[in-house]
């Protein structure tokens, strides 16, 4: 067995029912392979031009994901195969999204990404703009997309306290929304949270899909 294909049967042994996305980001093409040897199917990238490079080079059957920022005019590059965009920030993008997944004959999964973290650098709704946001329900006029949760990032920090309950305000705000805005949605059920250095915590705080890179490279 290979180190990448051991290094995913270890990870999985602890995600129980939580999926897992692995981060294909500065990877090389093999490596990539490697872990669908191993039977990963589901990939993410964190920019555009990089997934379509990895796309044009690797089997039809990977599911791509989206995971980070993502500007209006990139949409509709990967509006054709994208099987979900977990950085949503705003109305602006998600019309760009129905726009381009129509005009594609496409629906598009979409996970809110919410800021809850330290660093300003981090993109997402902030817990106000998240609540100003689900009040407009504008997917509703949206047929080509589906909502189906949500995705933060915790902190870059070694406190697992403050990772946890960065946490756990993503998972209260994730519930909230489920149960005000999308009670009558059942595919608003993932919370995608949790990371190499991080997904152990995620888990124990309602994570549906953690997205994990490092940890499946690594020696």
């Amino acid at each position: 067995m290979s180190r990448i294909a051991d290094n995913l049967k270890q990870i999985q042994q602890d995600l129980g029912s939580a999926r897992l996305i692995v981060v294909s980001k500065y990877r090389e093409i093999a490596e990539i392979q490697e872990a669908y040897k191993a039977g990963q199917r589901i990939f993410a990238e964190n920019r555009v031009q990089p997934l379509l490079e990895r796309k044009d080079a690797l089997p039809e059957d990977i599911e791509w994901h989206l995971i980070g920022h993502l500007q209006t005019n990139k949409v509709k590059f990967i509006a054709p195969f994208i099987s979900m965009i977990h950085s949503v920030d705003s109305a602006k993008l998600l019309h760009e999204i129905q726009k381009c997944a129509q005009a594609q004959s496409r629906t598009i999964d979409c996970l809110l990404q919410l800021h809850v973290a330290q660093e300003e650098t981090k993109f997402g709704l902030t817990c106000e703009a998240f609540e100003a946001f689900l009040q407009t329900r504008i997917w509703e006029s949206m047929p080509n997309i589906r909502i189906c949760g949500c995705m933060a990032m915790a902190s870059l920090t070694e406190d697992e306290d403050q990772i946890a309950m960065e946490f756990e305000q993503v998972h209260a705000l994730f519930l909230k929304a489920k149960t005000e805005y999308f009670a009558e949605h059942p595919e608003f059920k993932e919370l995608s949270i949790g990371m190499s250095s991080d997904f152990k915590i995620a888990l124990e705080h309602g994570s549906t899909m953690v997205r994990i890179g490092s940890a499946i490279f690594q020696s």
